[in-house]
């Protein structure tokens, strides 16, 4: 076949329901463990774009975007036998079209990394993932005076309020979707929510997050919100990607969920300030949602 006809047959459009499958099929092909519900959720979150060559899906690239000012991108995914002709980077750049001057974020891999950093991005952290079948694990006690309990309706706007102060992300739709599937446990002191955590299936098992605790001088709380899960799901798969600044890798790999992947935090159209001080340094990530929607 000639370059032009290459060129020629290979289309761009925007990411419809209708695709979810065909995105499936790619995340599998690279050995990503998304489900075809996980894409879904990620899909009416956000919006993005896909690669089309003779009517196939070959790549894809989805992004959300938070408030008025900020926003991320992932789920950038070219089929393993249609890399090297610019699909990658050119859905990155219908993306960041679609984005416009939002401050954006993205988590990348090493391979990824000279792309985006042509496309105007910057470290500003990084990300570890842990994950395992679980054996017995011990559920942790929060500090004195304070109490774990199931999350009630009626806590869903402070749940919004903390996940969006420690991610710097206004997370007003995205903390009620995540409850429409997804476990929720909150720490209380004196009638206060001071951490939660979420807890729902993705991927092989389960996902852990967002994790959000009240800064202290240690991680205990961090400890109480994810060990709560982790001592219901003996012989469950359960994964949680981690901040690098939040200190509790040594205890989930002691645990049982040991590190299998870091990537590279990466921002574009923000300025040094925003990038190292963290969003409310009142309160703390532990966990995030996913590498995508951060």
């Amino acid at each position: 076949m000639s370059e032009s006809t290459v060129k020629k047959s290979l289309t761009y459009r925007r990411f419809t329901a209708d695709d979810i499958a065909a995105a499936h099929g790619l995340s599998v092909a690279v050995r990503w463990p998304h489900r075809a519900d996980d894409w879904r959720f990620m899909y009416d979150a956000g919006t993005g774009f896909v690669a089309e060559d003779n009517d196939a899906v070959i790549g894809t690239a989805l992004c959300w975007k938070f408030g008025a000012d900020r926003g991320t991108l992932g789920l950038v995914i070219v089929s393993p036998d249609e890399q090297g002709r610019g699909i990658g980077r050119k859905l990155m750049e219908l993306v960041l079209e679609e984005l416009g001057n939002r401050v954006t974020f993205l988590h990348a891999t090493v391979a990824g990394k000279p792309l985006y950093e042509k496309l105007g991005f910057v470290s500003c952290g990084g990300l570890t993932q842990h994950q395992g079948a679980l054996g017995s694990v011990a559920a942790v006690a929060p500090p004195a005076g304070e109490q774990l309990r199931a999350a009630r309706p009626d806590d869903t706007p402070k749940l919004i309020e903390l996940a969006s102060r420690a991610s710097g992300f206004d997370r007003s739709a995205t903390i009620p979707a995540l409850l429409e599937f997804a476990q929720a446990v909150v720490l209380e002191r004196d009638g206060e929510v001071v951490g939660l955590s979420l807890f729902r299936p993705f991927g092989r098992g389960y996902s852990v997050g967002p994790v959000v605790a009240q800064h202290g001088s240690d991680d205990l709380r961090a400890r109480a919100l994810i060990s709560y899960w982790l001592a219901q799901h003996a012989g469950d798969f359960v994964r949680i990607d981690v901040p690098d600044d939040a200190g509790i890798n040594d205890w989930l790999t002691h645990v049982g969920m040991p590190r299998v992947d870091s990537v590279e935090k990466m921002v574009r159209n923000a300025p040094a300030d925003l990038r190292e001080v963290a969003p409310d340094p009142g309160w703390r990530a532990f966990g995030i949602i996913n590498q995508a929607m951060a």
